[in-house]
């Protein structure tokens, strides 16, 4: 596998954990309550922090010869 394609996968993966803090902080918000929702909100701001750093490292890598 090609470093292009592996820097694909890998930025794929970014944008899914981007979408699951999405649908996590919206779910933790407004459907749930008391400890269940710190919980879920919790996990969508890792997921969020991950997925930025995952998109950072792409775009800073630069591209691929």
């Amino acid at each position: 596998m090609s470093e292009s394609m592996l820097k694909m996968y890998i930025s794929f993966a970014g944008m899914i954990f981007l979408f699951i803090s999405i649908g996590l902080i919206l779910l933790s918000r407004y459907k749930l309550k008391g400890i269940f929702a710190v919980v879920v909100a919790i996990f969508a701001y890792l997921f969020l922090i991950v997925g930025g750093l995952i998109i950072f490292y792409i775009v800073i890598s630069g591209p691929t010869s």
